[in-house]
């Protein structure tokens, strides 16, 4: 294997840019939130208004992440990360000085749009400057921690914003950080995109539009209506599922396709990806019960929830911070499979929750449950975007990305489902009795969806496991 040139002064620096995007999303994500309340009765939001202000954003994120990870790869990935930054700024304030809800709405699904270039510009652009395995490594990690850091930490600013400031406030929170990116980027991120890249096909990025968008509406219907009216959520999810066949059919014909499928065929790529799901699954689904149970059983308000779910957060930014670490002492396999059979433990303990006094070991479950995730996080995306040339490292970042988004809504919709089914089923009991034995269910399951992943990453191992911190061959 020749010698790679390590990255410099320069790189690091721009990793510290590249951050602040990652930071922002997983901010922006869970601060509004708290403010829904607050704005919904200043603008006066009907019901209806209020869902498609918190869900038009992770819509269009969702809808347009495949397009714009594969147009970075053909446009150029700074350039598109500097639009997409630029476009959500503006959007921001003009939610933050919204005068209707359907100026809001707007503005969050332009957002969401703008918001779509922002995670696989970046996860690509690091895949560029850090071509060592175990700079890259470490670059991924400190990508990762900030996302999930911010995640933790967004329900905690925007309560304190909300104390002192109008609900607007919270969405100001990206002006800073996008104008140093906006003002930095030029500067300190380097410029790539594949001259082989063939144009766009329409037809692709409107098929993957009409089978995304159906998917995720339906998943999230279904959180919402539960048990009372599956006809529109699942036919719309068989609708979008129908539409995505055509889709990949396509692209399996494409020369240039939108969504290179062909990279599933690297067992360890498609063990990752699955993973991922699995693991988003697993994690959004203990998140939500975990947070019902802090609100609705034990009265917690928001912000005192919010404090006491962030070591969730903060367990699996210490996760992934971590994994590179794990990776110098073991083989990367090892290190993602040793850190899932943690999150079984975690899991584990939330089956053992029971009763309002069980708040100490529900915390404790859930923050182990995230720090054992951590390293696939860190590792397995850094497989993913390490797995492919630099030239489709968009592409690449947009089907984790995906991944991702995709286990998170499932999780929210299938394992919330059965939580509010065994919640129902146990009421008798009271709601804090209900709660704990809706939560013991979903831990046990999470449990399982773990292991699951620990023996398919074991069973996948990479050729290249041999060196210190390989993530994967380039053969």
């Amino acid at each position: 294997m020749g010698t790679t040139q390590l990255a410099g002064r320069r790189e690091w620096l721009g990793l510290l840019v590249l951050v602040l995007p990652t930071l922002l999303v997983a901010l922006d994500m869970t601060a509004l939130f708290l403010a829904l309340p607050r704005l919904s009765a200043d603008l006066g939001a009907s019901r209806i208004q209020q869902l498609w202000i918190s869900d038009s954003y992770g819509f269009l994120v969702a809808g347009f992440v495949i397009t714009m990870g594969t147009l970075g790869d053909r446009i150029g990935r700074r350039r598109l990360l500097l639009v997409g930054a630029a476009g959500f700024l503006v959007m921001s304030l003009v939610g933050a000085y919204a005068t209707s809800p359907e100026l809001l709405i707007a503005a969050r699904a332009l957002q969401g749009v703008a918001g779509a270039t922002l995670m696989p510009s970046t996860l690509a652009l690091i895949s560029n400057m850090f071509r060592d395995e175990r700079q890259r490594g470490k670059a991924i990690a400190a990508w990762a921690t900030c996302q999930f850091a911010g995640g933790a930490l967004g329900p905690v600013v925007a309560g304190l914003l909300l104390q002192h400031f109008w609900w607007g406030s919270v969405f100001l929170m990206s002006v800073p950080m996008l104008g140093l990116l906006l003002i930095l980027g030029p500067a300190l991120l380097p410029e790539f995109r594949n001259p082989d890249a063939g144009r766009i096909d329409p037809r692709s990025v409107a098929l993957s539009l009409v089978a995304v968008l159906p998917v995720v509406y339906g998943l999230k219907q279904l959180t919402v209506d539960g048990a009372q009216n599956l006809t529109v959520p699942l036919g719309a999810i068989a609708f979008g599922v129908a539409v995505g066949v055509v889709f990949v059919r396509r692209q399996l014909r494409l020369t240039t396709p939108l969504l290179d499928l062909r990279l599933l065929r690297n067992p360890a790529f498609t063990a990752v990806l699955i993973g991922l799901v699995l693991a988003g699954i697993a994690m959004a689904g203990c998140g939500l019960l975990v947070t019902q149970y802090l609100q609705n059983a034990l009265g917690f308000g928001p912000l005192a929830a919010a404090l006491l779910f962030c070591p969730m957060g903060i367990g699996v930014a210490i996760g992934t911070m971590t994994a590179p670490m794990l990776a110098r002492r073991m083989a990367v396999s090892t290190a993602i499979t040793s850190g899932l059979c943690v999150s079984v433990l975690g899991c584990l303990a939330l089956t053992a929750a029971h009763g309002g006094a069980a708040l100490p070991l529900v915390i404790v479950g859930i923050t182990v449950l995230a720090l054992g995730a951590g390293p696939l996080f860190a590792l397995g995306t850094g497989l993913v975007v390490g797995s492919v040339p630099p030239e489709r490292a968009g592409s690449a970042a947009s089907m984790s990305e995906t991944s991702n988004y995709l286990g998170g809504s499932l999780g929210i919709a299938v394992l919330g489902a059965v939580g509010a089914a065994v919640y129902r089923l146990n009421l008798a009991g009271g709601p804090v009795a209900a709660s704990t034995v809706g939560l013991n269910v979903v831990g046990l399951v999470a449990a399982v969806l773990f292991a699951v992943i620990a023996v398919l990453v074991a069973t996948r191992r990479t050729r290249t496991e041999s060196a210190p911190v390989e993530l994967v061959s380039r053969s």
